[in-house]
């Protein structure tokens, strides 16, 4: 007897449905086979699924059962098959009454030997492709059913083991309660619930502007300064300040999450901004993204939302230089022999730094002792294509201990986020017109002409910072990005010198013989 059910496969962030047809030829020969380009995780199913049978009271087919994949020339690779494939060979075997049924669902888990169905991956992208081909429902572990529940017009069990999925069919679609979920309030309820606050940094006043003025623009940064004068602990408050995620934000970002297996148990939606900080040592592949089968990497991780890499001159050079393209097209391409995936990567880039190896260069209170090119050498592991993209340049000073125990109340993130808000919306119009551009920071060279007019009293400001300051070509534009940032958070139109004079002081790296 001939039994299909489905299954679904990710790639890249999106599922395509598999087809399992299941076999049973009442024939002599080998007990069981796979076929359609399984892997060891797909052919080992076979193994899960002969235990869970005898721990349950079935038996195994004896005679000749064929399992194919379709479409078959697609790599299938990883246990979630492990279900599909066991409902198919009990409904091909006559085990299971109503398996007429079973094309009406997607079903996907990972069994243990006892029968238990374990979590998978990727359960969001499988849910929306089942809703997108007309499926009656879906079928998961039960830790993913709040993952795939977030899907509307579209009916999501979550089981905890094979048998109560098997009562479900045979009691004709009865058994397992449907998962409900209220994706709006569950979203906006969790959008604003966070555990760090700015608040809770004592001085750093100039920091923390720069910090809004990143937030504001959606701006790269880059803070310099000795150890413990608090660059990381502000660097981890900033998705504190930045707007919140749209809907269709958090969606985006909760199916890479779920792609690489980073939900939460019982997690529904993303719904704050991610925070990245991989370690210095990470390989180029694992911040990028890659394997055999792409997988998205810290990049796509931190799409919209925030990636900081502490201590920068650390990391290989290899690894930051693999970042250029990405922080330009806002996604990445993984292309292998059979297959090219594409990964989202819109994000912001902050990074951290000690000026010197020794740390001190520049402290007001301790002496620098890196030998003479030291500082140069240090920051020069930073290439200047990479620099070119970071537009503000911060040196952050340790905090005199005056301000370390005064009482004085500090300005919370909610505060500093309304006006980014405020800021983030006068973009939004002013870009309306030009898609995929969202924010000052992604202007092309073409619309900084058009949008960073200044007057002539701004022009003969910016050209005697350039000469007095040394400052390089590149930081032209990007003064210029900055300035019009901080208009917009100032409200005004136009860019006025003052604004340009902020936005100057934030291009310390710029400056010719900043390093001696």
């Amino acid at each position: 007897m001939l039994i299909k059910t489905f299954g679904s496969a990710v790639y890249g962030v999106e599922a395509i449905t598999i087809t399992i047809e299941v076999n049973w030829l009442n024939q002599s020969g080998k007990d069981m086979m796979i076929v359609g380009l399984p892997d060891n995780a797909v052919k080992e199913s076979l193994q899960r699924i002969e235990s869970a049978f005898k721990t349950i009271g079935y038996d195994v087919p004896r005679t000749k059962v064929v399992v194919n994949l379709a479409p078959a020339d697609m790599r299938k690779s990883g246990t979630a098959f492990d279900l599909p494939i066991a409902l198919g060979i009990l409904g091909a075997s006559e085990q299971l009454k109503n398996s007429g049924a079973l094309e009406k669902y997607v079903i996907m888990g990972e069994l243990s030997l006892d029968g238990e169905i374990r979590p998978i991956k990727g359960a969001l992208p499988i849910a929306i492709q089942a809703r997108k081909e007309g499926f009656t429902g879906l079928f998961v572990p039960i830790e993913n059913a709040r993952e795939a529940g977030m899907v509307n017009n579209l009916k999501v069990y979550g089981a905890s083991h094979i048998k109560d999925v098997i009562r479900f069919f045979e009691k004709n679609e009865t058994g397992i309660a449907e998962t409900v979920i209220n994706t709006r309030e569950e979203f906006f309820n969790a959008q604003y619930d966070f555990e760090l606050d700015f608040a809770e940094v004592k001085g750093q006043e100039n920091i923390k502007r720069a910090l809004e003025i990143a937030a504001a623009g959606g701006h790269n940064a880059i803070l310099i300064g000795p150890p413990g004068a608090g660059k990381t602990m502000l660097a981890k408050r900033l998705p504190t300040i930045l707007p919140p995620l749209s809907l269709q934000e958090a969606l985006e970002t909760t199916k890479i999450h779920s792609v690489a297996g980073k939900m939460p148990e019982n997690a529904t939606l993303v719904a704050k901004r991610p925070f990245r900080s991989p370690h210095h040592t990470i390989s180029d592949v694992a911040l990028v993204g890659g394997g055999g089968i792409p997988q998205p990497g810290e990049i796509s991780l931190a799409h919209n939302g925030v990636l900081f890499l502490d201590e920068l001159p650390e990391f290989k050079r290899t690894v930051l230089e693999v970042m250029r393209q990405p922080m330009e097209e806002r996604r990445v391409t993984i292309s292998r022999a059979k297959i090219a995936v594409d990964f989202p990567a819109s994000f912001m880039l902050i990074a951290s730094m000690n000026p010197c190896p020794c740390g001190f260069y520049n402290h007001p209170e301790r002496n620098c002792t890196c030998p003479p090119g030291a500082v140069q050498k240090y920051l020069n592991k930073i290439s200047g294509p990479l620099l070119d993209r970071i537009d503000l340049h911060v040196e952050v000073t340790p905090v005199a201990f005056s301000e370390l125990s005064a009482m004085k109340a500090q300005e919370d993130s909610s505060h500093i986020r309304d006006r980014v808000i405020q800021a983030r919306e006068i973009q939004e119009k002013r870009y309306s017109q030009h898609p995929g551009t969202y924010c000052n920071a992604q202007m092309s060279s073409k619309m900084l002409k058009e949008i960073c007019v200044i007057s002539a009293a701004g022009a003969s400001l910016l050209k005697a910072a350039m000469e007095k300051l040394n400052l390089s070509a590149r930081a032209y534009d990007r003064i210029l990005k900055v300035s019009r940032t901080v208009a917009d958070l100032a409200q005004s139109e136009n860019i006025l010198p003052e604004h340009l004079a902020e936005a100057i002081q934030y291009r310390s790296l710029d400056r010719e013989g900043w390093a001696g």
